[in-house]
């Protein structure tokens, strides 16, 4: 499947104009070079998201947190003089069509500020390879690391992985000689993080019980009956919200009452006022590089306000508007390096991305952010967060930032 994508995605680059990398490099104001989606009053960015599938809840609230960072940097003057547009398109989480969209607007961008989901991803990085893109990824999966072109904000699933079963095991909540399930998604997404559940459970003398699901899998009876018939200790959700609610629902009617840790694209906070909201409120716990909304770092407060005032109806969400807002207050950071640098083509963006370290974002993302070291990720440090109701997002920390000890000498 993964040869079809990549040769459909090949085979529309060559049949679409603009599929090279992008070599105009004309001069500004000022002496600073720039090259697409730039002018004298004006930096556009893409971003691709999933509006009407499976993370269609994550992706509006991601676009929330990108618009409102915008619009406050925005208001404060823009980077280099210029103001920062963002331009949205809905891919609905199938490789084919974000191939399409991407080429709707890959020649009049500078760079993607976000593209959402690991098999879209890969559907894309030819074209992205080509055209010289800077994507920001909107995703965890380690086998993006070596591309220079993709930007990862925090660590990697396959280390959430790692980080979720360390804590279980810290916490006495599971023990050596243990069984532990690993529910999870077909592809980069799923695979990484089942990748790093195997690498820990082969460590400490436990048995990795794996059932690999499609995204369009969201009845799990069938997945829970066979954990329970195998006696584990533990689940792991590598999946998306619907998923990691029917193994939570599932698992409490057949007695099945173990904890249950999901990655951060597993969860939103709207779960909790669904069929499986009690079930959740027990035993989900959520890993993730992404604060909580409901984290008492000032950041994270300021943001809450902010996002308030701003969506007065919306829930905020860690790998949500979260994540949106901290994806484009680096991006901000990026661009300022490379107008610093004179440089504002693609090159000079992916230049300013890769002398980039030592970024401290106020909490919002665990640990500081080093691009510098190529084929690593920019953080090993993750917030452990358990399901509360009664906070903005669903979710409080319980723990973090932290490194999870197997995870430092771990290699991706």
């Amino acid at each position: 499947m993964k040869r079809m994508l990549v040769a459909v995605t090949a085979a529309l680059c060559l049949a679409v104009s603009g599929c090279n990398k992008a070599t105009s490099n004309n001069q500004s104001a000022g002496g600073v070079k720039t090259g697409p989606g730039v002018t004298d009053t004006t930096i556009k960015l893409g971003s691709l998201v999933d509006l009407t599938a499976v993370f269609a809840s994550l992706s509006k609230s991601i676009v929330q947190g990108t618009q409102l960072f915008w619009k406050q940097h925005n208001a404060a003057g823009g980077v280099c003089g210029r103001k920062v547009e963002v331009v949205v398109k809905d891919h609905g989480y199938d490789p084919q069509k974000a191939v399409s969209v991407y080429r709707e607007i890959a020649g009049d961008v500078l760079g993607m500020q976000t593209i959402l989901g690991s098999p879209v991803m890969s559907a894309l990085r030819p074209a992205i390879g080509q055209d010289n893109m800077f994507a920001g990824f909107g995703g965890w999966s380690a086998s993006v690391l070596a591309d220079e072109h993709i930007q990862v904000l925090g660590t990697t699933y396959d280390i959430e992985a790692i980080a979720g079963l360390d804590f279980l095991l810290r916490t006495n909540k599971i023990k050596a000689g243990d069984k532990v399930g690993h529910v999870y998604f077909e592809g980069d997404f799923g695979e990484n993080a089942f990748k790093g559940s195997q690498y820990l459970t082969g460590r400490n003398q436990l048995t990795i019980v794996g059932h690999k699901i499609k995204a369009s899998d969201s009845d799990l009876s069938a997945q829970v009956a066979a954990l329970r018939n195998a006696a584990v200790s533990a689940i792991l959700v590598s999946a998306g919200p619907t998923q990691t609610a029917s193994v939570a629902g599932v698992s409490k009617s057949v007695g099945l009452a173990v904890p249950i840790v999901a990655n951060g694209p597993g969860f939103t906070p709207q779960l909790l006022s669904g069929p499986a909201g009690p079930a959740l409120r027990e035993n989900l716990y959520v890993v993730s590089s992404m604060a909580p909304p409901a984290s008492d770092a000032p950041a994270a407060r300021q943001l809450q306000e902010a996002f308030s005032k701003e969506y007065p109806d919306a829930v905020p969400t860690q790998v949500g508007s979260l994540f949106g807002y901290v994806q484009a207050r680096v991006m901000s950071q990026i661009l300022q390096k490379a107008c610093d640098s004179k440089d504002l083509t693609r090159q000079g963006l992916l230049n300013a991305l890769h002398a980039t370290s030592g970024v401290d974002t106020g909490g919002l993302v665990a640990g500081t952010l080093d691009y510098t070291k190529a084929g690593q990720p920019p953080s090993r440090a993750v917030y452990i967060c358990q399901v509360d109701a009664g906070v903005p997002g669903g979710l409080k920390a319980i723990g973090g930032p932290v490194e999870a000890e197997p995870a430092k000498s771990y290699q991706p």
